[in-house]
């Protein structure tokens, strides 16, 4: 495993970290319990010390699967990634809602060392801006920064948000990481992740297997659930644009083949040796799946592979978009 410095917070992290959207189990075509705890140990025992969660993923079943997968493990030298902001007043079947008043955070951040089973947070990021509740950026970031005063969170990081957004953030809370999607096909944010590389302000970047299709296991176009995040939130299962990946996995094969590694390890090493990324979180559903995804970290790409990868980007997706 390899590991480096996470912007200024002081913490050594793995170059890849363990995702659990998937764990939650709604809108990923389901999750075994014990499948995703032999999952997450499978990782931490490959060497990530980076685990990322929300109370969104199912809303806290993600949270408690973590919270019993780390028992056991010193967790001192686990980091242990959740976030906050994303609730469901109307109870878990209805729609959700952006919150960040004091109040809602304050009742989320007891409810997610319940379910995490632990004293405190390593990294708090807040989910989303509150575009529901309007709840004022001094009122939740003084709140969060309460929170890092008493030890229940240590850091505290954003996600989704906009460079204007980070920086009123700043006025009431030192932010040290950012979590935006970021992949092959999905490079939108890295305006944002040049700048917070500027400011000292980690990068860990989340859908590097741009939610799956990187790793060419789709080859044909998949029918899933209507309600499958695949087609709610990302774009990537639909033309044009799941052509476009077609043409790049091409290239992608023919260096996977000169490794002779899974496609999936070429991808995780062009997303971890990104030079505005500090850790790539990678969904985990069993443990051969995880360990695989830690095999990536063995090897690297050269510079002439990243190179060739980047030209084709630039052939296939980028060309197709400008068109």
């Amino acid at each position: 495993m390899r590991y480096a410095p996470f912007g200024k917070t002081g913490l050594n992290v793995s170059a890849i970290t363990a995702g659990t959207w998937g764990t939650g189990g709604v809108g990923w075509g389901g999750a075994v319990k014990e499948k995703s705890i032999a999952a997450i140990r499978a990782m931490i025992d490959g060497g990530v010390n980076m685990i990322d969660t929300a109370p969104f993923y199912g809303v806290g079943i993600a949270e408690k699967v973590v919270g019993e997968a780390i028992k056991g493990y010193d967790r001192s030298k686990l980091y242990i990634v959740t976030k906050v902001g994303v609730t469901f007043p109307d109870g878990p079947d209805a729609m959700w809602k952006k919150n960040l008043s004091r109040a809602s955070i304050l009742r989320e951040i007891d409810a997610s060392l319940e379910n995490l089973d632990t004293g405190y947070i390593d990294l708090y990021v807040v989910h989303w801006p509150d575009i529901d509740t309007k709840a004022p950026p001094e009122e939740s970031f003084t709140t969060l920064a309460e929170l890092k005063k008493q030890g229940k969170i240590r850091h505290i990081g954003v996600s989704n948000f906009s460079i204007a957004e980070i920086e009123e953030a700043r006025k009431y809370a030192e932010i040290e990481a950012y979590q935006p999607q970021h992949s092959m096909i999905c490079r939108d944010n890295e305006d944002i992740m040049k700048w917070t590389c500027d400011h000292g302000i980690a990068n860990m970047v989340y859908a590097p297997l741009g939610a799956g299709i990187l790793t060419g296991h789709y080859r044909t176009l998949p029918k899933f659930e209507d309600n499958d995040w695949r087609y709610l939130f990302y774009p990537f299962f639909k033309e044009p644009v799941f052509g476009r990946v077609q043409k790049l996995l091409k290239t992608l094969d023919a260096i996977a083949k000169d490794h002779n590694a899974p496609v999936s390890q070429v991808v995780i090493n062009w997303s971890a040796q990104h030079p505005l990324v500090d850790t790539v979180l990678l969904g985990v559903r069993d443990a051969g799946h995880a360990r695989e995804n830690v095999a990536a970290t063995d090897w690297t790409l050269n510079d002439a592979e990243t190179a060739r990868i980047n030209k084709t980007i630039a052939e296939t997706v980028d060309a197709e978009v400008a068109g």
